[in-house]
């Protein structure tokens, strides 16, 4: 049951293969059939036009055979009365030597069906055939004597050979000689005809199926070139994809790297240098105080009181930039106001943040996203940009959101002693691209040059008010 739902759940590659195969299997196919009904139709009015030919060739020798007979004995019956015996005699005689080839005869039947003349076929003659027909129900003698009665005409019918006994078509041209009320006439077999219409739509079928092999050929090629380019694209894009997703798995040890390095840094050089002087503080307090100063044991436990509300601040600051409480409680507006005040404070750069209010109605991904670009924004102004002003902008439109960062600085320098730099603004691409948005980098190098670092997001990652409210109980919960 696995195996089958397997081979019905294609993965990304077979699909891709299904998508590249099929349209050329269903192209390949509507030209075999329409080759192949082209040709057929071709073939079969070619075959008509051969049969219709060689009939008419049959038809043609059959009408000048008679005319040839009738003008041999037509001096006998154009001077006979209707029931001079002696002439019809004469004429019977010179009809019974009229032999050709094979099979070829002249016959007489009497407008009573009683037949007259018939020399490869002797135990007919002066018998009443009337009423007879061939193996498939075809009216022989009868359809004779109406075509005599009519003056001439052509019956096609099935008759023994004489010279093998064997039933084939026969094609007979019969006339009237209505004085003496006799349907004389003549045929010839077209077995030789249908033999050669046989082979011809059986070249014709031969050919078709040799045009479907090669169809089928051609089309076998092409889906293996297909196939084997389709796996050669697979293996290709499938050992990019490794290689970028170990790239990417060692960019997140380094990122984890440098993020616990720089938390490191800030609980030495910050927090374990206060709780050091806190420390001293209190040990020098308790010695004063083991002496009986105590007025002396004030001034260090002031000192060491001050020292731990500077602690605890650091706390929160590490604790904030790691994750802000502000971003779940108040949102993304007051959380960059608050980032972009403790910037300015820090670092003594005139900053600026303005917004405009569009219910703050971005989802979870979406906030956490902006406001690291923030970070990592102001973080390589700060350490690379030398600017003097810093604006940051935050609005919601009709297309989804979009956050402007500015600065008056140097620019982004792309040499190699700057790659910190540059991992940032890969940092913010990546972000900004798992969310379907766009990252937009504007900069010119030069002192007071600036840079313009605008990200923006679709309108797809804006919640709706239900859904925001939800959100922010669930956050609040």
């Amino acid at each position: 049951m696995r195996l089958l739902t397997s081979l019905f759940r294609p993965n990304y590659a077979q699909k891709i293969s299904i998508l590249a195969t099929l349209p050329l299997v269903m192209a390949v196919t509507a030209i075999a059939v329409l080759v192949a009904y082209q040709s057929r139709a071709l073939a079969e009015r070619e075959i008509d036009a051969l049969e219709t030919q060689l009939l008419e060739a049959k038809k043609a020798e059959l009408r000048n055979y008679v005319t040839q007979a009738r003008n041999g004995f037509y001096f006998i019956y154009g001077s006979a009365q209707p029931d001079d015996q002696l002439a019809k005699d004469q004429v019977s005689q010179i009809l019974s030597a009229m032999i050709y080839g094979t099979d070829g005869f002249f016959f007489v039947y009497d407008y009573d069906g009683t037949n007259l003349v018939s020399p490869r076929q002797t135990d007919m003659i002066n018998r009443n055939w009337a009423g007879l027909s061939d193996s498939a129900g075809t009216p022989v003698v009868d359809e004779f004597i109406r075509l005599a009665r009519q003056g001439a005409g052509w019956h096609t019918f099935m008759w023994p050979k004489p010279s093998t006994g064997e039933e084939a078509q026969m094609v007979a041209y019969v006339t009237g000689f209505q004085s003496w009320r006799w349907a004389v006439g003549t045929g010839v077999f077209i077995d030789d005809v249908l033999a050669s219409v046989a082979a011809a739509r059986a070249e014709v079928e031969a050919r078709v199926q040799r045009t479907f092999i090669y169809i089928g050929a051609i089309a076998l090629g092409a889906l293996l070139v297909v196939f084997l380019s389709g796996m050669m694209l697979n293996i290709r894009e499938r050992r990019l994809a490794d290689a970028k997703l170990k790239e990417l798995t060692q960019r997140v040890f380094d990122a984890q790297e440098e993020e616990r390095g720089r938390v490191a840094r800030e609980l030495h050089d910050g927090i374990s240098q206060i709780l050091v002087g806190v420390r001293y503080a209190l040990d020098n307090a308790r010695r004063r105080l083991a002496r009986g100063d105590d007025k002396g044991a004030q001034n260090p436990l002031d000192k060491g009181i001050d020292n731990l509300g500077t602690a605890i601040s650091e706390v929160r600051r590490i604790s904030r930039d790691l994750r802000p409480a502000v971003l779940d409680d108040l949102g993304l507006g007051p959380a960059l106001k608050a980032l972009t005040d403790d910037f300015c404070e820090r670092t003594g750069i005139e900053t600026e943040f303005t917004t405009v209010v569009f219910r703050n109605r971005l989802d979870q991904n979406s906030k956490i996203a902006l406001y690291r670009i923030a970070q990592e924004a102001l973080t390589n102004i700060e350490r690379h940009a030398e600017a003097t002003h810093v604006s940051m902008d935050l609005r919601g439109h009709k297309n989804g959101a979009t956050m402007r960062i500015e600065d008056n600085g140097r620019g982004i320098r792309t040499d190699s002693g700057h790659s910190g730099s540059g991992l940032g603004l890969r940092n913010m691409q990546e972000r900004i691209e798992q969310l379907d948005g766009g990252l937009r980098i504007l900069s010119s190098r030069g002192p007071q040059s600036g840079t313009v670092i605008e990200a923006r997001l679709p309108l797809s990652h804006l919640l709706p008010p239900e859904e925001e409210l939800q959100t922010k109980r669930k956050v609040n919960s």
